[in-house]
């Protein structure tokens, strides 16, 4: 059983406050286990944002590494995944319908109407 994982990330990408966002979808064999997307809480200023990304670049560093050992050891395999196919982008960015319902099945989510929610619960 594999476990595949997507990751995205929208730098300043709300038009309103210039946060940024950030998701990822996380998979057990073909089934959705788990998914996350934050929004940043509040805009940082530019000294907070140099030193966040100071403190990034270390992680991403540290990161590198570790993931570099576990594909040379052939416990993770790691692929190039065209935008179209990230999954992740239904968590960080305001995407266009076609889109939306392009991902959505492929999370193993549905999108119901009210009408069948409602059906649904007085079953």
């Amino acid at each position: 059983m594999a476990l595949t994982a997507y990751a995205d990330a929208n730098h300043a990408g709300c038009q309103d406050t210039r946060r940024s966002t950030s998701g990822s979808t996380q998979f057990l064999g073909d089934k959705l286990v788990s998914w996350s997307s934050k929004k940043q809480t509040s805009t940082l200023s530019i000294s907070s944002t140099e030193a966040e990304y100071i403190a990034m670049s270390k992680h991403i560093d540290i990161q590198h590494h570790f993931i570099r050992e576990q594909v040379e050891k052939g416990v993770v395999e790691l692929y190039f995944v065209r935008t179209e196919y990230q999954l992740a982008d239904i968590f960080t960015k305001a995407l266009p319908r076609e889109r939306f319902e392009f991902i959505l099945p492929r999370l193993g989510m549905k999108c119901m109407k009210p009408e069948t929610l409602k059906s649904l619960q007085d079953e």
